[in-house]
């Protein structure tokens, strides 16, 4: 199906009422970023993991593996950044830069909103305006195979833990963990490759075709283009993953490979299915997630909890201040 680009005839200028309502909007993100990193870093039991002592401790010890977390950061967000570049050129050639910033953007403004919906206004509002409603179907595709990345290592690590610490396969529960496993993986892998054809049929609705519009252009990727995106997704998941890992190395956890790929896929996952209130949540959940996971393989979860909060402040806070300089720019009109 051959989805062509909405083209909207919208106002370039903005009346000074709602000029004024923007730039409160932008220094509500801004308040909002540098209240969320106040709390996080003065919340008690995050002080005593994550303390300036800890970190002394860390780098003189491992300090080569978190300077390995550091030096793997802008890689994370650059193949994010090249995942929004390629999706976008159904809607508007960006160049990899404009594409970074517009990933940076994003992030600040998932950073202060639920369930980080905030990604999309920051990506929308770095394209020219007529393209910007095609752009909420281009990132809800590669969110989409972002999370199927995390859910196909994911189900390895339920699978793991639960036949290591549970229930052994050779039982009838055992055997039914497993179908479903490879149920909710299936279907997911079906779903992103038949949705040319779920828009198809959305569109003989008359209930819903008003709102196909905004996702359409998820037809218009190819399997080929499709198979790209997901390898895109996949090698930001192992980027994801070396980061943590190296960062449980220097406090001091020590596992074997597999443990440490199962801890961690397990922990991505469930921050990745539970729905996020606010950054606040959003730390607790990953934080939980990681001493449940390791606390099953003997680990100390204070050593735990220093090593998951540096991910989240190497990963999320510290370039979600940095994406405070491509928030403030942001227009509400912007044309060619």
């Amino acid at each position: 199906m051959n989805h062509k680009v909405q083209n909207y005839k919208q106002s370039g200028s903005l009346k000074l009422p709602v000029r004024l309502l923007v730039w409160g909007g932008k220094l509500a993100v801004l308040c909002l970023t540098l209240y969320y990193l106040r709390q996080a870093l003065l919340d008690s039991e995050n002080q005593t993991a994550f303390s300036w002592v800890r970190w002394q401790q860390v780098w003189s010890t491992n300090g080569w593996a978190a300077a390995l977390a550091l030096v793997l950061l802008p890689l994370n967000w650059g193949v994010e950044a090249l995942k929004w570049q390629y999706l976008s050129q159904k809607i508007e050639k960006l160049s990899f830069l404009k594409a970074y910033r517009a990933v940076l953007a994003g992030l600040t403004l998932g950073f202060v909103t639920p369930n980080r919906v905030g990604d999309y206004a920051g990506r929308i509002l770095t394209l020219h305006q007529k393209n910007r409603v095609d752009a909420i179907g281009a990132i809800l595709l590669g969110r989409l195979c972002q999370l199927f990345a995390t859910v196909l290592v994911g189900s390895g690590a339920l699978a793991y833990f639960f036949y290591s610490y549970y229930l052994p396969l050779a039982t009838p529960v055992g055997i039914s963990v497993a179908l479903g496993l490879l149920l909710v993986n299936g279907w997911m892998l079906a779903l992103l490759f038949s949705f040319h054809w779920a828009i198809a049929v959305l569109e003989r609705i008359p209930l819903l075709k008003r709102w196909v519009h905004y996702f359409a252009v998820i037809g218009d990727y190819s399997p080929e283009e499709l198979n790209r995106m997901i390898l895109l997704s996949g090698l930001r998941y192992a980027v994801f993953m070396a980061q943590f890992i190296a960062l449980l190395w220097a406090f001091g956890v020590n596992l074997t490979l597999d443990q440490y790929i199962w801890g961690v896929a397990g922990t991505f996952l469930l921050k990745s299915l539970v729905p996020s209130i606010n950054a606040l949540a959003d730390i607790g959940m990953r934080e939980l997630s990681a001493m449940h996971f390791f606390g099953l393989m003997g680990q100390e979860p204070m050593l735990v909890l220093g090593a998951s909060l540096s991910l989240w402040a190497l990963n999320i806070a510290l370039p979600s201040v940095v994406g405070l300089l491509f928030v403030l720019p942001l227009k509400l009109t912007r044309t060619r």
